[in-house]
């Protein structure tokens, strides 16, 4: 049985730094790998032969947090090795062990990168963009079976395999292009960290977006929505108040409405940052946007406009997830007693607003400024269902004619 464990020698010098090491014993062999991990002699566990979880500082504490991220790479490596050297019934040995680890540390795995650069988002608080590139590892896992590899067999037809895949999976082509444009965006970060050369390998695949079926509804379901007696039950009307306010600030997405803070409120103007894209957007407080956010208001003790993040020093991201679950199970059960033929969301709040506006005549650039998007190419995607169904209508009034 292979035995590898996690060592620390400390430096000579008190006030130094000493290093961590493994120790690969195998058929009484035993052998030694420097890492380039380096620790103090306080911030070292001999009992539970790990890092202290407890440290002064808190710079000391991300750095040690980073260290223990790679420590589990490199024992899950360290264990595919061995599972590998096993399972192929011929004889290897500790030296062998070691071996293919250092090769394996000397490419940078697409594996390893991906989890570089998640952490990176999570430090900056792109929270949903890590969840995005988390959705798109945990693919590529599947597909390879947890097998790592490197960015040199990131090839055309490697891409061609994985589409392949996910195809065989009944993903949608917008889906499929969702985990490959995330891949590329990985991809074109480690061409430009120098990691690999660009080769282009996504030539041959779908990065693009298929039109979807229509989201929004028309004004008068928005009317049917706002009319609605829903005093006997306080999640629907919440989950109903919600969307109405999404569509009274332009289609706010839930993320902006969740963070909304008194002090975005100033003077009858709400002014806030989309946390997608940074972008700063004001518009004039409208009484109907005061009523509901009186009705939800937040304690005087919040810094929060609306009481949706209730406890405050909590996990903020997943009181804002639970609230927008709630919201759209509670939307779904709405729409579906008005008589809505497809499920009814938040996201629909915000196309509505788009559709609306576009058919009172408003300008593509006004409907793109007003949500918030980087470019009119975003806003028209939101809008291509309109197209079709004013084509759908030309033809009616065709047929009606025979």
């Amino acid at each position: 049985m292979v035995s590898i464990k996690l060592k620390f020698r400390p430096s000579t010098v008190k006030s130094k730094e000493g290093y961590l090491y493994y120790q690969v014993i195998y058929q009484r062999t035993v052998r030694q790998l420097a890492t380039r991990y380096r620790v103090m002699s306080e911030e070292w566990d001999a009992s539970t032969h790990s890092l202290c979880s407890e440290v002064a500082s808190p710079h000391r504490a991300e750095y040690l947090s980073d260290i223990r991220l790679n420590i589990r790479w490199d024992m899950e490596r360290f264990q595919r090795i061995v599972h590998k050297a096993e399972e192929s019934g011929h004889p290897f040995t500790a030296d062998d062990i070691l071996t293919t680890f250092q090769q394996q540390m000397e490419k940078m795995t697409i594996f390893n990168y991906m989890e570089l650069q998640i952490i990176k988002l999570m430090r900056h608080k792109q929270y949903r963009t890590a969840e995005t590139y988390r959705s798109t590892l945990n693919s590529l896992r599947r597909f390879r079976n947890e097998e790592d590899l490197t960015f040199e067999a990131l090839n055309t037809e490697f891409l061609e395999d994985y589409a392949y895949y996910l195809k065989d999976n009944r993903l949608s082509p917008n889906t499929r292009s969702f985990y490959m444009k995330r891949l590329r965006a990985v991809y074109s970060k480690a061409v430009e960290e120098g990691w690999t050369d660009e080769r282009h390998p996504f030539r041959k695949v779908f990065t693009s977006t298929e039109k979807t079926i229509k989201r929004a509804i028309p004004l008068r379901a928005i009317r049917r929505l706002k009319d609605l007696d829903l005093s006997q039950s306080p999640t629907r009307c919440f989950a109903r108040d919600m969307f109405l306010f999404s569509f009274y600030t332009r289609g706010m997405s839930f993320v902006d409405i969740a963070y909304l803070q008194k002090e975005n409120l100033k003077n009858g103007v709400l002014s806030y940052r989309r946390k997608k894209t940074g972008q700063l957007l004001t518009m004039h407080w409208e009484n109907c946007m005061d009523e509901i956010a009186g009705r939800y208001a937040a304690p005087p003790t919040s810094p929060y406009l609306l009481s949706i993040i209730k406890e405050l020093g909590g996990d903020n991201r997943k009181q804002y997830i639970n609230a927008l679950t709630l919201i759209n199970r509670k939307l779904k059960e709405i729409g579906q007693s008005i008589g809505l033929t497809r499920p009814l969301t938040l996201y629909v709040a915000r196309h509505s607003w788009a559709s609306i506006a576009h058919n009172e005549g408003i300008p593509l650039s006004v409907i793109s400024e007003g949500m918030g998007h980087e470019s009119e190419k975003t806003t028209r995607i939101y809008l291509a269902s309109l197209e079709a169904e004013v084509i759908d209508k030309a033809n009616r009034k065709i047929l009606r004619k025979l």
